[in-house]
């Protein structure tokens, strides 16, 4: 299929390009952190690791399931499959609700991947790096690609979703990703009207702090209404924007940028249990960063 007179691999290729592109010349001249594993020697580790997972995940993807999310909508649209097949709406609004029913599904795939044990135990990879920047958005290990993928692919059968509206979605959903995960400064009042709508770097990056009553919400990687719906929302992270400490406890030395290593995690015993929060002394719930928020 085209889009703009474009097939869909250029599409995606020059969106990804762009975005990666801009962020990482946002990240080099407003940084929001400075830290070790966010500059130098570990960066360069890390930055490998992260982006061999982009390479590895899409060759797994197209063993696995080579229709991938359009190819799946493709076919769906030619066996007459889905809910907008059996009802008349204009293809303007079928689209806007595939959008959002689809962001929705990734926030539970999402969630579940925290709750359900078999879960996270691959997908606590992600939350291995102790950096967080654009790449960190990329690195999901082959296993949760797949399975991700087949979520998805349930879920635009169940609608009969249009093959445009999927890459519409997947493109804009992989932009938000690399921006939410981004190492960017944004305008405090910036940060707060645009998380109204859409998840920001500040807002996500909680999800990534080492305190798991933190890691347990700001699930969402597009649309930042599911986690004020569900009660799964963090404004600010109890150590501060600065302050905070990313990745998981178990692991926090240079391992977690090697490929090898976080290829074989979900192999690996350790990492805490899914869906439970650390118990909180009283002193430290009176903290000076709880009060505020």
């Amino acid at each position: 299929m085209t889009l703009f007179g474009l097939s869909e691999p250029v599409v995606r290729l020059l969106a990804f390009s762009t975005i990666f592109l801009t962020l990482a010349l946002i990240e080099l001249a407003a940084p929001r952190l400075e830290r070790e594993e966010m500059r130098g020697a570990l960066k360069t580790r890390r930055w490998v690791t992260n982006l061999a997972m982009v390479v590895l995940s899409s060759v797994a993807l197209r063993l696995v399931f080579p229709m991938a999310a359009v190819g799946t909508a493709l076919w769906a649209q030619s066996q007459g499959l889905g809910l907008f097949a059996l009802i008349d709406l204009p293809p303007w609004l079928a689209g806007l609700i595939a959008f959002v029913v689809l962001d929705f599904a990734v926030w539970l795939e999402h969630v579940a991947s925290h709750k359900w044990p078999w879960l996270w135990r691959i997908h606590r990879m992600h939350h291995a790096d102790t950096g967080f920047d654009l790449t960190t958005a990329l690195r999901f290990h082959p296993l949760e690609i797949v399975l991700s993928m087949v979520w998805k692919a349930a879920v635009i059968v169940a609608l009969g979703a249009s093959p445009v509206a999927v890459l519409v979605f997947e493109v804009v959903l992989n932009g938000a990703a690399m921006f939410n995960h981004a190492n960017i400064r944004l305008p405090r009042r910036a940060d707060r009207i645009l998380r109204l709508l859409i998840v920001t770097p500040d807002m996500h990056r909680i999800h990534h702090s080492t305190d798991r009553r933190e890691t347990d919400t700001n699930y969402g990687f597009n649309l930042a209404v599911w986690d004020r719906l569900f009660a799964t929302y963090t404004p600010v992270p109890r150590r501060g924007e600065t302050g905070i400490e990313i990745g998981l406890s178990d692991w926090r030395d240079g391992r977690t940028a090697r490929l090898g290593w976080a290829l074989m995690l979900p192999f690996t015993a350790g990492g805490g249990a899914a869906g439970t929060a650390p118990k909180v002394s009283k002193a430290r719930s009176g903290t000076s960063a709880d009060k505020a928020r």
